[in-house]
């Protein structure tokens, strides 16, 4: 038998026990009261038995007011269909249920809720006591997801060919399109970016894209592709994968089909060669009497030669032959300009792209004068050339550069010609900043108004009745296709215009 000594020990223990019971007791309630998720205690039929203070924040009810409602009563329809008929959208494991569904609260809008629940059952009996949840509003969450799969599905239907490279620089996933294109596997392609860009491209990827997407994160512009007849060209965007959860050295690379583009350009470049063309033909036609003056003086040089040489013959048959020495190197001479001649004006007039290289502006200047000189003669309009002491190059084609310097110079001859007291046309050049030259055309005819500036160097756009407004408008083209620039302002020398060709210089 116990003593009264042991009886006590026994009591306070049990008191101690019961206090230590207590106190966990109120730390488990104000835990359960002061977490953000919904912890509720329900029935066998889904009544609320219990809520937390949750409801208030998450459904906007009083915790009094849930209880006795029935949680079923609640749910989206849909989505408590899928609970009813155990959907596999409801993850059941070792006891515990989750699923993820909407709830109404109670403004009536629904708050998507993702419930962890556990049943309670008597040991004796396995009847259902009762089910402790946990809700937590997953809103947010839900609709980045929907988000992200919006987001994956144009990816997954997009033309474009998109692909997933690890920090390997192997693929580890891409679109429908892309494995189509390049014949890859749906699922682990695991191919190595040779598989789909040319050697050429691999190149510029490595040691241009890639330290650029390091530093910036992103990079974008032209690379090819390997297509299945021939080379493939794409606009690129690559974009390396940052942020939380983001594999380091994961990026993605957006592949653009620029083969319409490009086919368009090359039709607009061809396009412009003819228009070009067309123009310097026309160019040669307004230049005729110049062609005809420029061949007419060796060929009247070498028929005078020729005839002295054979008045001597025949006066004097039996003379030494170096006595004919002279003539015949002059006549020889003589053909020898003309072929100069005859080749600088079939250059001119050929059909060509345009190909920059550094070439000397003096003689670009000389070469297009030598084409205008007669013109000028005929109409007593004075020329001059205001140049640099020192040599000066620049990056051009010289026939197009040739182009654009003969149809100043006519145009500013027929600006000049019909003015009163108007003489004079003047072309300088000027070495800028930023490694540029400028190429200065002033003449002394009436002007462009400043209303007319912007609409000049349009096609079609003349001031004269018999002129096509053609030569404007190409010489423009053929500057931006150089890399140049063509503009009108008012002459600072003379009273009329100064049209002004801008370059890059390509002297060291």
């Amino acid at each position: 038998m116990d003593t009264p000594e042991t009886l006590r020990a026994r009591v306070e223990a049990l008191e101690a026990r019961n206090t230590e019971l207590e106190a966990q007791k109120r730390h488990y309630q104000w835990l359960a009261e002061s977490t953000t998720d919904l912890i509720s205690r329900h029935a066998r039929d889904g009544t609320f038995l219990y809520a937390s203070n949750a409801a208030r924040e998450l459904l906007g009810y009083e915790p009094e007011e849930l209880i006795g409602v029935s949680a079923y009563q609640l749910f989206h329809p849909a989505d408590l269909s899928d609970l009813l008929n155990k959907s596999p959208r409801v993850y059941y494991h070792n006891g515990f249920y989750q699923q993820t569904y909407r709830f109404r609260a109670k403004s009536g809008r629904y708050v998507w809720f993702e419930t962890t629940s556990r049943t309670r059952r008597d040991p004796k009996t396995g009847e259902l006591i009762d089910i402790l949840s946990v809700s937590r509003d997953v809103g947010r969450r839900i609709q980045a997801e929907a988000h992200r799969e919006r987001l994956a599905q144009v990816v997954e239907s997009s033309s474009d060919y998109v692909l997933f490279v690890g920090a390997d620089q192997h693929i580890f996933s891409a679109n429908e399109a892309a494995r189509r294109q390049f014949s890859l596997p749906r699922e682990n392609p695991h191919a190595p970016l040779s598989h789909v860009y040319t050697a050429a491209s691999l190149e510029v990827l490595e040691q241009v894209v890639m330290p650029a997407v390091t530093r910036y994160g992103s990079w974008s512009g032209e690379l090819e592709m390997r297509g299945r007849a021939s080379h493939l060209p794409v606009l690129s965007v690559v974009q390396a994968h940052r942020g939380r959860g983001a594999e380091p050295g994961h990026l993605s690379l957006l592949n653009h089909d620029i083969r319409l583009r490009k086919a368009a350009e090359e039709q607009a470049r061809r396009h412009q060669e003819q228009i070009a063309h067309a123009n310097r033909l026309a160019t040669m036609g307004e230049l005729t009497s110049n062609i005809a003056h420029e061949l007419n003086q060796p060929l009247g040089a070498m028929a005078n030669y020729a005839s002295g040489a054979l008045l001597q013959l025949r006066t004097h048959p039996e003379q030494p032959a170096h006595r004919l020495a002279h003539p015949l190197e002059q006549i020889d001479q003589q053909i020898q300009r003309l072929a100069k001649r005859l080749r600088h004006i079939r250059t001119f007039v050929r059909k060509g792209g345009t190909q920059c290289r550094p070439v000397a502006l003096c003689e670009v200047i000389d070469a297009a004068w030598s084409l205008c000189q007669w013109q000028y003669q005929q109409a007593r309009v004075q020329f001059l050339p205001v140049l640099p002491n020192t040599p000066v190059s620049v990056s051009a084609d010289p026939v197009a550069l040739e182009q654009v310097i003969v149809n100043l110079l006519l145009n500013a001859l027929e600006a000049s010609r019909h003015q009163h007291d108007a003489n004079r046309v003047q072309l300088s050049a000027e070495v800028k900043e930023k490694r540029q030259v400028a190429l200065h055309v002033d003449d002394q005819g009436p002007g462009v108004p400043q209303a007319q500036r912007a609409t000049i160097f349009t096609a079609f756009h003349s001031t004269r009745a018999e002129g096509l407004g053609m030569g404007l408008a190409i010489s423009r083209s053929l500057m931006e296709a150089m890399g140049g620039q063509l503009s009108v302002s008012e002459s600072p020398l003379f009273c009329g215009a100064r049209f002004t060709a801008t370059l890059r210089s390509a002297s060291p």
